[in-house]
């Protein structure tokens, strides 16, 4: 469903992060004292008295700064703003009115969207006094509240929600939830950015930019997608600001939501342990997985292609059913194939075999003859069925279950999946004894 969106803007660590965790009940942003955490916009969903919106967390607008990512910052921050149905300027009630304060507010007198200035850090309830001098601001009346304590946040949200638009209907097609996941620098961004056809992730040679998860829905044919840009994943041990900590455990949440990963992989520096991790943090999770091979086009030499080739198994063996596409998202080459091995695989993941087609794949195996053997005991499999989707789980009777080890599961895989399609997905199996 198409919901209305609300931008919560103002310069650095006024409170952005705070008032948007508290406004949708969760800790989805991350909240730090360090200026320039927020880098890109993030999007989370919340509602309040039944009407749903979207709220758009945004970087600190500031001019003049020599931050490296400032300029991008910015514009990601104005950008937000121009895209949605009403703004929430926020200010900070313990500092004052600022210079940076007066530079947003020119930015947003230029908007004809609705301003709702938000005094932050006002922690005594009723206290209206740190709000009179952001009268000269020219926006309105300014809103006392306290994102850390909750105060005014109820006034302010009935407001809010008066001046937003009636949300679309919404359409039959569920989203299908795509992480995009990688290494730090391996190029997600930059897919993101192409898969989505507009800038909406700041991308940059600097590992570690993407801090926060980042969601979009785009729609093609008739299907909606909810694409997810994550941070990057370091190996724990790495990670020393609390910052990345919180990158990584966002980047975890998202995986744990999407139906689909796509693991960027640098192909100009080969599979690394990094990629090994991260696969399979998205095949434990029971992700159906792409492999996205960027920067393709830098492997000029055919050696180094077939010698990456000969790696892909042997270190990526344990998802060997997922799918690989070698794209340059830089130039764009072969990224319209991506679209079309998530649709492939995301048809798997989903798929149902019939009871019947299942014991008909059993009897047929039965006819090889081969099965496990213990003390004279012989392993029997009489049917079974399937259990779950998302990923797709079967369950198995037998004789004796507690004959089954990893060979003779890795061989069960092996024959399911040379007799039904589930390229793309993980398999769950599990085996019972027969009544």
């Amino acid at each position: 469903m198409s919901i209305p969106i609300v931008a919560v803007v103002g310069r650095p660590n006024v409170g952005k992060s705070t008032l948007v965790n508290r406004l949708v009940q969760g800790s989805d942003a991350i909240v730090h004292a360090m200026r320039g955490v927020t880098r890109d916009r993030s999007y989370h969903r919340t509602d309040w008295n039944g009407r749903e919106f979207m709220l758009v967390d945004t970087g600190g607008i500031e001019l003049g700064t020599d931050d490296a990512f400032g300029d991008s910052i910015r514009k990601q921050a104005i950008v937000a703003a121009e895209e949605a149905d009403a703004i929430l300027f926020i200010v900070d009630g313990k500092t004052g009115l600022s210079a940076g304060d007066e530079d947003v507010a020119r930015i947003l007198h230029k908007s004809s969207r609705p301003v709702f200035l938000v005094v932050n850090k006002c922690d005594t309830p009723n206290d209206m006094t740190a709000s009179y001098e952001f009268w000269n601001l020219g926006l309105g009346e300014p809103r006392a509240a306290s994102a850390l304590h909750g105060h005014g946040t109820g006034d302010l949200l009935d407001e809010l929600v008066a001046a937003l638009p009636e949300a679309e209907p919404e359409t039959e097609e569920a989203e299908r939830g795509i992480a995009i996941i990688g290494r730090p620098n391996s190029g997600k961004s930059s897919l993101y950015n192409r898969l989505i056809g507009a800038e909406r992730s700041i991308v940059s040679g600097v590992a570690g930019t993407t801090r926060d998860s980042i969601d979009t829905v785009v729609e093609r044919d008739g299907v909606q997608y909810r694409l997810v840009d994550t941070a990057g994943l370091r190996r724990q041990s790495k990670i020393d600001e609390s910052v990345e900590y919180y990158s990584f455990v966002r980047a975890m949440r998202a995986i744990d939501r999407a139906d689909v990963a796509l693991l960027v992989i640098d192909a100009s520096e080969g599979i690394t342990d990094g990629d090994q991790r991260v696969a399979r943090f998205a095949e434990e999770r029971g992700c159906a997985i792409v492999i996205v091979l960027n920067k393709w086009d830098l492997l000029a030499d055919d050696d180094v292609k077939d010698a990456l080739e000969v790696d892909l198994p042997r270190k990526l063996g344990f998802v060997g059913y997922a799918p690989i596409q070698r794209i340059s998202a830089l130039t764009g080459r072969g990224v319209d194939k991506v679209f079309k091995s998530i649709d492939a695989v995301w048809a798997n993941y989903t798929q149902e075999v019939t009871t019947s087609k299942l014991n008909r794949f059993l009897a047929d195996l039965r006819d090889t003859g081969h099965t496990i053997s213990r003390n004279g005991v012989h392993l029997r499999i009489k049917y079974g069925t399937q259990t779950r989707t998302k990923p797709p789980g079967f369950t198995f009777f037998a004789n004796h279950p507690k004959l089954v080890d990893e060979n003779f599961k890795r061989y069960l895989e092996n024959r399911l999946r040379e007799a039904f399609d589930f390229s793309g997905t993980p398999l769950t199996l599990k085996f019972r004894m027969k009544d």
